[in-house]
């Protein structure tokens, strides 16, 4: 299934994402190596194909990742807190000599792929050597939240090609579940009709704790969110 141009995700107030446009739903767990520190993402489940579907927001459901009415049983309040500009406008600069990035700290989901080989911000400054920059920008694009963005020397983003899809993420080796990870470019519209900034990649709350609503903040992580089908 191809998601068509008309995709996008609605919030709804102090309810689930309302997903349509027949957006693909997956599930991807992260892989970790014997350092403890995560390698990549796999691919683990491929969920029935549906033109349109609730997800949880609130972090209750016992039907997750869909909704099944429990925001309504246990008074959810999600209101959104995401600030409203752009990513460049709150973000920061690391330059290398061979590349560079941005980095925008309150998205962060804390997936940790930015720890490999070292961390991703002593790579950028060895990038003068092209094994260093190419392993950056690999591990740059593995950033689920869209924190961290790679860019030419000419100020090009650099990332990674995504079809339009949804990833519910699990991070089994930290017995946690991980938020909904958007890929592709699909638009992400408020309760209140304003749509925010259309990214590549983007990590959306379904523990229902966030700060940043509907953005994850990395809260599940001090929380131990597990959705209950977290498989460890």
């Amino acid at each position: 299934m191809v998601a068509r141009d008309d995709a996008k995700i609605k919030v709804r107030k102090n309810g689930p994402y309302l997903v349509s446009g027949s957006v693909p739903l997956i599930e991807e767990t992260t892989l970790r190596g014997e350092d403890g520190m995560p390698t990549e993402w796999s691919k683990t489940r491929d969920y029935p194909e549906q033109e349109a579907y609730s997800l949880c927001r609130c972090g209750s459901s016992k039907n997750a990742p869909f909704c099944d009415m429990t925001h309504l049983d246990i008074g959810f309040e999600g209101r959104e807190k995401a600030p409203r500009d752009n990513y460049i406008e709150r973000s920061q600069l690391f330059s290398g000599p061979g590349l560079d990035m941005r980095d925008r700290v309150d998205i962060c989901a804390r997936a940790q792929f930015c720890q490999r080989s070292g961390g991703v911000w002593k790579l950028v400054q060895g990038s003068a050597d092209p094994s260093k920059g190419s392993k950056a920008i690999e591990i740059i694009g593995q950033c689920s939240a869209g924190r961290l963005v790679a860019y030419d020397k000419q100020g090009s983003a650099i990332e990674p090609q995504f079809q339009r899809l949804i990833s519910v993420t699990q991070d089994p080796g930290r017995r946690i579940s991980g938020p909904l990870w958007v890929k592709g470019g699909i638009p992400v519209e408020s309760a209140d009709g304003f749509t925010y900034e259309i990214r590549n990649r983007a990590t959306l709350c379904r523990c229902g704790r966030s700060k940043i609503h509907p953005f994850c903040d990395g809260t599940h992580l001090g929380d131990g969110f597990n959705d209950g089908t977290l498989r460890i």
